[in-house]
């Protein structure tokens, strides 16, 4: 009974891990929303990488990749060290809560994220980062200890 379950978890594992066929890009520049033909669903996953710092970022959320697209201001918008400086407190209340999975939703708050304010992440990471927390804060109603705002 047990070399079953131990077969059936392992199978589960190794079909959660397959890729999705038939996956959307998105456009060459994503915020020219122009480029964006109307009917196009964006896929649900937002990967963040650099690879000469080693650092990966995936956000699997429903609905992120189209708020990001549709509803953030454009790059360029907030300063770097102003995007740094809310990340640093936002990602600090946000592992807090991945620790208290009995006061907050484990379907929300899935993993911690290692943000070390020392290292240079860049712009892109930044930004992303920033408006996942927006996303948040718009989507489920979460508020944080700094204020997030579209």
């Amino acid at each position: 009974m047990k070399y079953l379950l131990s077969i059936l978890i392992l199978g589960l594992v190794i079909y959660s891990c397959a890729t999705t066929p038939n996956a959307l890009t998105t456009p060459e520049d994503p915020y020219d929303r122009d480029s964006i033909p109307p009917d196009t669903a964006l896929s649900d996953t937002v990967r963040i990488a650099n690879d000469s710092l080693e650092y990966e970022i995936i956000i699997i959320d429903p609905g992120y990749a189209t708020f990001l697209y549709s509803k953030a201001r454009p790059e360029g918008y907030y300063s770097q060290a102003y995007l740094e400086n809310k990340n640093q407190f936002l990602v600090s209340d946000y592992n807090q809560r991945v620790r208290q999975p009995l006061h907050y939703n484990r379907d929300i708050y899935v993993q911690e994220i290692n943000y070390d304010p020392q290292i240079d992440y860049g712009y892109e990471v930044n930004y992303k980062l920033y408006y996942y927390f927006v996303y948040l804060s718009s989507r489920y109603g979460e508020r944080f200890s700094v204020p997030t705002r579209l």
